[in-house]
């Protein structure tokens, strides 16, 4: 399910004329360069400008950038392609759809991408289009209902303890009905080390705006 009008808007951004930091841009993912994505050359700055555009609040454009977690569980998936290939797959909280957009082109058989925020929805169609792949994409909280894929992968979601507390049961949920289930946690101290295996620990260059290192330490977490 796609909105309409953030879809056209989205590509009229896309398409419009000029540069500067409240612009969008396609470009490679610095951790994951197989992937390209329409991101803010400052997310910050591009919001203010929409919201100004707009006359209301929008959401926050978690879209707009590379998030670490993302691009850990991207760069583990183009990595270990047995992991997709011909699996179906959920893409949690997909954001700009870098996750979904790595796990079509490792070879998943279909592959799904959720977000509650219809820009990020339209983010991930045109991202996927940019990167020639099928991404089936969906609006809407999800954390009520059970899980109807073979492989779950959620990036950079347990970012507060308030969606540790939403989120978390729900991966464990889908854990314990036999989907496997993959998380990209760059440390931010909300994940319990508790019922977490380690899968794997990469060094995840991030542009998150307010960071002083350059460099995220982020695990692939497998939750059991």
């Amino acid at each position: 399910m796609r909105s309409p009008a953030a879809l056209a808007e989205l590509e009229r951004e896309i398409a419009a004329p000029g540069a500067g930091l409240d612009r969008l841009r396609l470009t490679e993912t610095p951790f994951v360069p197989e992937v390209r994505l329409h991101l803010a050359e400052d997310a910050i700055v591009w919001w203010a400008r929409m919201e100004a555009d707009a006359g209301h609040t929008l959401p926050p454009p978690y879209w707009a950038s590379a998030w670490p977690g993302g691009q850990a569980l991207a760069r583990h998936l183009l990595d270990h392609p047995g992991l997709t290939a011909g699996r179906r797959v959920l893409d949690l909280a997909a954001g700009s759809g870098l996750v979904a957009i790595a796990a079509a082109l490792a070879g998943a058989e279909r592959v799904v991408a959720n977000d509650i925020d219809p820009y990020a929805v339209a983010a991930v169609t045109v991202n996927a289009r940019a990167n020639r792949v099928a991404v089936d994409v969906t609006a809407g909280d999800l954390l009520d209902s059970r899980v109807q894929a073979d492989l779950l992968l959620a990036g950079d979601v347990l970012y507060s303890p308030e969606m540790v507390a939403r989120v978390l049961p729900f991966l464990r949920r889908a854990a314990a009905d036999g989907v496997e289930v993959l998380i990209g946690d760059p440390g931010r101290g909300h994940v319990p080390a508790e019922g977490m295996e380690v899968v794997a620990s990469y060094p995840v260059p991030t542009t998150e705006p307010f960071v002083e290192s350059p460099v995220r330490r982020v695990q692939v977490l497998r939750p059991h």
